[in-house]
């Protein structure tokens, strides 16, 4: 994995007070990577500092960090990344049917809201225990971070569509066969929001993209399509530090992209829900006025 040097220009898209990046990952040292997951980066682990640095560049005021596959089911980098990082973030874990009431109340307590399901390789708690970890999170508040192969979203569908929790549907939603806007599986993520349990995430686009950037158009035509259909429900992220760039060429424009992706969403006021607005209500943040920022 590659930490590109922030420099020159930062994005034109000029990002509202409050803004909050849903989706990154933080690593620091002393927690090593463990069996049934990636490794962690090699070299300069990604760590606040440089997040910090990417924060004031985009202008970013808020931030959700999610536990990486590095650390699997044992939370504790997330922890320490929290205490790091101070107020302004919160973070998403990855809790199972074994996770004790205590767990859970001294996760909060740290300053976690979520949980992370992520049926894909690497991935530390797949969708075989999805129900069992909605029914933890709602109990406690919490929302769920759910990634995987959209393309098969009509087979999980049902079991989506009786979550308990306020949850999102990651990267996306990771069409790997590819989509339209025309297709069933948009249409079944429109059923999904409509049933007023589901919010959709644009981040990662470059990890599903067939088209491939600097547009990704592929991708644009039905994340526009659901921004439009449902601004309200919309989340972005960062996706820092790009953990499948493992050459420099292939490392994102942080700038380029940001510009790219918000740029979907259709007018400045669906820019302020996607990046304030409903992440608070998605992650159960105070509101950004009440902070009195």
């Amino acid at each position: 994995m590659l930490v590109r040097t922030l420099s020159g220009t930062p994005p034109k898209t000029k990002l509202p007070k409050g803004a909050v990046d849903t989706q990154m990952h933080m690593y620091l040292p002393g927690y090593p990577s463990l069996p049934g997951g990636p490794a962690l980066p090699v070299g300069a682990l990604p760590d606040a500092d440089q997040y910090r640095q990417l924060m004031r560049w985009l202008g970013l005021d808020r931030v959700i960090i999610t536990q990486g596959n590095a650390h699997q089911r044992d939370n504790s980098n997330l922890v320490a990344c929290l205490a790091e990082m101070g107020d302004i973030a919160r973070g998403v874990g990855v809790i199972d049917a074994t996770t004790s009431n205590a767990e859970m109340e001294r996760l909060s307590a740290a300053g976690i809201v979520g949980a992370r399901i992520m049926d894909l390789p690497g991935g530390a708690v797949n969708l075989g225990e999805l129900e069992a970890v909605d029914a933890k999170a709602a109990a406690h508040g919490w929302m769920l971070a759910v990634q995987f192969d959209g393309s098969n979203i009509l087979d999980h569908e049902a079991r989506l569509a009786k979550l308990k929790s306020r949850w999102v549907l990651d990267h996306h939603g990771k069409f790997f066969a590819g989509v339209t806007p025309e297709s069933p599986q948009i249409a079944a993520v429109k059923r999904l929001i409509d049933a007023g349990r589901c919010w959709f995430k644009f981040a990662g686009v470059y990890e599903s993209s067939k088209a491939g950037g600097p547009d990704y158009a592929d991708i644009a035509a039905f994340s526009r399509e659901i921004a439009k259909y449902a601004p309200e429900r919309i989340v972005w992220g960062t996706n820092w530090p790009h953990n499948l760039a493992r050459e420099q060429a292939d490392y994102p424009d942080d700038a380029a992209l940001t510009d790219t992706v918000l740029g979907w969403l259709p007018e400045e006021a669906a820019r302020h829900l996607a990046l304030v607005k409903n992440p608070e209500e998605l992650y159960g943040l105070p509101t950004w006025e009440t902070e009195g920022k």
